[in-house]
């Protein structure tokens, strides 16, 4: 599907191809005056118009200065000016920047025609243009001697920068044998060596202008080896000099402003350059130092005895942290044999008093079955000669010899008599 445009975006894309177009850039149109309308602001709309077509056409009042007579219905006249598109109507027309009458039209179809040989020869070419130079010693003037062109560029010269010397070309700028005194002080100007040349005249109509629309003044300029600033009439003229110069300007005053700059600007800028000059090294000398600084850091610490110190130093942090570390387990380790001890002793103790319960039962036990015990009772222990004790009446025979304990003591005797009739264990 194809795009669809606005309708604003179809008249600005007709109205840069109509910009763009050379030729429409500055064109002269003849043609019968109609619709003429002096409107209350100064510009003067109307309708140009011929047998086959019509073209509408405005001058704005910057531009009626220049007009010596008044736009009437039905007048033929040649309009100079610039084609382009109005966006609001949607239609094209001319913008007027001089309008003559007929019998002024046959030397814009020479300037035309001149213009077209010149610029297909090349002569208008960016690729010839020279550069202006930034900073000048010497401006080169060709121009009337007396007249407001030469005072202007006097003026702002003297103002912008008293510095620069002026040598001025006095040449004749109107009138028979004007254009070929004007290439001739291009050619004077070129051999003595000043930077720049500025070569112009004040306003006024086509033909005091002419001057600067003759083949030998454009060769003059093409060929001078000192870049030229062409500054002829006011900003609405355009001559041949303009299109072949390496610079145009609008105005002579215009003409001096861009060829000489400000020395006050100049100084201010040099200040600046100076105090940015004295910052970057002062920038400088800071960051150099801080490295030495740096350096001078990293020598000491490469230094063999403040490689020990710092070993020593390391060693003794070492050892404070082992110290400290020992003293913590030690201390840990106290604690832990302080627990166990408490521990153990209460473990001890614990085992004490069971044993001495333990004892004290066993005892008990054995107090009961104890011989010593039996014998504070009334009971006595018998036993042979030999100490074998002797628990079987049975086992004794009359006269044999027997040792009896008592509590206090041991009674040896015989025995006289055996009876088993007493035995304890007899039913």
């Amino acid at each position: 599907m194809a795009k669809v445009y606005s309708v604003t975006q179809i008249t600005s894309y007709l109205k840069g191809l109509i910009t763009r177009d050379p030729l429409l850039s500055f064109v002269s149109v003849s043609g019968e005056l109609s619709n003429v309308k002096y409107h209350v602001s100064g510009h003067i709309y109307f309708t140009l118009k011929d047998e086959g077509a019509q073209l509408a056409g405005v001058m704005f009042s910057s531009d009626t200065g220049g007009l010596d007579f008044r736009l009437a219905e039905g007048m033929k006249v040649n309009v100079t000016g610039s084609i382009g598109i109005y966006d609001k109507a949607g239609t094209y027309q001319i913008y007027a920047r001089k309008i003559t009458k007929e019998g002024r039209g046959e030397l814009y179809e020479r300037y035309l025609k001149l213009k077209d040989e010149l610029e297909d020869m090349g002569m208008f070419a960016d690729e010839y243009k020279q550069a202006i130079p930034e900073y000048i010693k010497r401006l080169g003037v060709v121009t009337a001697s007396t007249g407001a062109a030469v005072r202007d560029i006097i003026n702002i010269t003297r103002r912008r920068n008293p510095y620069v010397e002026i040598i001025l070309y006095p040449a004749k700028v109107q009138g028979e044998g004007a254009a070929e005194s004007v290439a001739r002080g291009i050619e004077v100007l070129n051999r003595t060596g000043v930077d720049v040349i500025i070569a112009g005249r004040g306003g006024g109509s086509i033909e005091d202008l002419w001057a600067f629309n003759e083949v030998i003044v454009a060769e003059a300029i093409f060929h001078s080896r000192t870049p030229v600033i062409s500054a002829v009439g006011h900003e609405t003229d355009t001559t041949i000099a303009d299109f072949v110069a390496d610079l145009r300007a609008p105005t002579p005053s215009a003409a001096a402003e861009l060829a000489v700059y400000d020395y006050g600007q100049y100084l201010e800028r040099l200040d600046s350059y100076r105090a940015e000059l004295r910052g970057a090294i002062g920038n400088h000398i800071v960051r150099d130092r801080l490295k030495l600084k740096e350096a001078e850091s990293e020598l000491k610490k490469k230094r063999p005895d403040a490689v020990i110190a710092a070993k020593k130093l390391r060693l003794a942090d070492i050892e404070n942290g082992l110290r400290r570390l020992m003293s913590d387990k030690l201390s840990e380790n106290k604690d832990h044999m302080a627990e166990s001890g408490r521990r153990m002793r209460d473990a001890m103790h614990k085992k004490q008093s069971d044993r001495r319960h333990s004892i004290v039962i066993y005892a008990e036990k054995l107090k009961g079955v104890s011989p010593l015990e039996k014998l504070t009772q009334g009971y006595s222990y018998v036993a042979d000669e030999n100490g074998k004790n002797i628990r079987d009446a049975s086992l004794l025979s009359v006269g044999d010899r027997i040792n009896i304990y008592m509590l206090n003591g041991r009674v040896k005797s015989a025995v006289t008599e055996v009876d088993g009739s007493y035995g304890l264990n007899k039913k």
